[in-house]
């Protein structure tokens, strides 16, 4: 019986390796300074003696949610695996993290408990809703407007884009109705990139006019 419990013991610590994400957050820019390693939620950074102190992330797996007030409260943004050297909107100013889609698997794609579908997300402070499924699919799953608050000149897809030609470094504002999507900075997916999920964003920070490139990652 003793080793039946070992073994599944073992069993349960390979498979949190396996499916859990990894992200290391740095005290400075470009990756340099103190740093700290989060494989799990931390809901409070001052516990780690990290709150109102990261300047710079690489995420190596995992969609990861970082929030500007303990708790997960304030402003939030996600970041799927990359390097950022340099946080913007972030900088000195996370207090809590969190994993909302595991690497390798499935895993939940939620704030409020529930697996799967009718995802609803928190208000966050710019008065927008993000998360909320609903809307009109025939519009296409993502929509990019030229302008803030979804005004402007707009660009429909329902597909990966290697290139947006036409609405290269125009978009200043997107609605994603469906799925989560990785915006790049530069062609062919590279350069900085975050990952937005389905939501309404009426401004886009530091990728402002700055993406050329998009893809669906779930």
């Amino acid at each position: 019986m003793k080793r039946l419990f070992a073994a599944a013991a073992v069993l349960a610590l390979c498979s949190h390796a396996a499916f859990a994400g990894e992200m290391t957050l740095f005290a400075d820019a470009d990756f340099r300074g103190a740093r700290v390693t989060i494989d799990r939620d931390a809901p409070d950074l001052n516990r780690a003696g990290f709150n109102d102190r990261v300047s710079s992330i690489v995420v190596r797996s995992g969609v990861w949610q970082v929030c500007e007030h303990a708790g997960f409260g304030g402003y939030c943004a996600e970041f799927g695996p990359g390097e950022y050297r340099n946080l913007p909107r972030f900088n000195d100013n996370i207090s809590s993290v969190r994993e909302v889609s595991r690497g390798g698997r499935g895993g939940r794609d939620d704030r409020d408990g529930r697996d799967g579908g009718g995802w609803r997300g928190d208000r966050d402070d710019r008065g927008d809703y993000r998360g909320d499924r609903g809307g009109d699919d025939r519009r296409g799953a993502v929509q990019l407007f030229a302008g803030p608050r979804f005004q402007g000149p707009e660009f429909v897809l329902s597909g990966d884009a290697r290139m947006l030609n036409d609405f290269n470094d125009r978009a200043s504002s997107l609605i994603i109705r469906d799925g989560r999507w990785e915006f790049c900075e530069h062609a062919d997916y590279r350069g900085q990139c975050v990952v937005y999920g389905p939501g309404r964003y009426a401004s886009l920070d530091r990728m402002n006019g700055r993406i050329s490139s998009m893809r669906r990652v779930r």
